[in-house]
């Protein structure tokens, strides 16, 4: 089969297409044939060596979000069935022996990752557990289910698990027009809760409006604090969801209302942050990060992702030669939604 892989750490010139084994299923395992993987920003960051997930080796395959047609059965597989339109659950927690992959699920260790730490969609193949398969409704876009896998699970762990937005809440949601915000948003809006959100442009508050968020702003140019003391009457929002990190920090922080939660599921400003103690006790926000989410919950969170009719903008397509510039693409942070690689 023909994928994207690299070798060694750098620009997109380490990107190299070019012919490996197609993969061969254990007992417990299926191989998809890929319609649709949509990038991540883990997909950059490692290819560059800015960070690599714990069990990261080389050559590496990425594409963590991976929707197809099934063309290969392991022995012991039941339930599915070839030609099935499925999407793959990446996370390689709770997989059964017999799989290839059985024995990576540390969750606070050597997380197994389709795409992060093993071979992923960059492909025309991938290989994934068969309890990590789940099929889709007959008609339901395979390039749309690409969109779901890392960034609705991190968003829905995020929100419930970790944060426990409730109908009635506010929550204020940063960088409204990237995956796991368009994600947030529309969740959010399920369960009841008034969805302020933040985006780089007018365009992009216009796309977190048609998701249903409630108010927006424009966060290069507005005052936030400013923009959430307004909209709630004075009185700060219950929860912030930010994956941007130090360029929105104090401005989530000072958005809360007394006893508010700030949930933080990413750094892609930065890693490290300031916290003015005295007001974070005084006012006793509590400070939440949100760790990977659990095996049941990727279920949970594909129903209510069909059931519910959400969707994702997709910014573009790439084919799967292309993948240095749709990497580039996602690097400029110019886009607004998902990009596709398709094979």
């Amino acid at each position: 089969m023909k994928a994207v892989l690299y070798n060694e750490h750098g620009g997109p010139e380490v990107l190299r297409y070019t012919d490996v084994p197609d993969p061969n299923p254990g007992s417990h395992d299926v191989v998809v044939r890929v319609a649709a993987t949509s990038l991540n920003r883990l997909d950059v960051v490692q290819r560059n060596g800015w960070f690599t997930m714990p069990g990261f080796v080389f050559p590496h395959i990425s594409g963590m979000d991976v929707a197809g047609t099934i063309i290969g059965l392991g022995t012991e597989v039941d339930g599915l069935a070839m030609g099935d339109r499925v999407v793959i659950d990446p996370s390689l927690s709770e997989v059964p022996n017999g799989s290839k992959y059985a024995g990576m699920g540390d969750l606070y260790g050597v997380l197994g990752i389709i795409g992060g730490t093993v071979d992923g969609g960059y492909a025309e193949l991938c290989l994934a557990p068969h309890t990590h398969i789940h099929r889709l409704p007959d008609g339901y876009d395979l390039e749309q289910a690409a969109t779901i896998p890392t960034v609705y699970a991190t968003a829905w762990h995020a929100l419930f698990d970790t944060g426990g937005l409730s109908s009635g809440e506010t929550v204020l949601i940063h960088a409204a027009a990237s995956g796991v915000s368009s994600a947030a948003i529309q969740f959010a809006k399920s369960v009841g809760a008034t969805v302020l959100a933040t985006a780089g442009s007018s365009e992009k508050e216009t796309w977190a409006k048609t998701l249903g968020a409630d108010h927006t702003i424009n966060n290069r140019t507005g005052d936030i604090v400013g923009f959430v003391r307004e909209v709630t009457s004075g009185h700060g929002v219950d929860m912030v969801l930010d994956h941007v990190g130090p360029a929105m920090w104090e401005s989530s922080v000072f958005a809360l209302r007394p006893r508010g939660r700030l949930v933080f599921v990413g750094n892609t400003t930065g890693n490290e942050v300031p916290i003015n103690l005295g007001y974070a006790y005084h006012m006793g926000i509590k400070f939440l990060g949100s760790d990977p989410y659990r095996y049941e919950e990727f279920a949970r969170m594909l129903a209510a992702v069909i059931s519910g009719g959400f969707r994702s903008i997709v910014d573009s397509r790439f084919e799967l030669v292309e993948a240095g510039a749709a990497q580039q693409r996602m690097l400029a942070s110019d886009h607004a939604g998902k990009i596709l690689l398709v094979p």
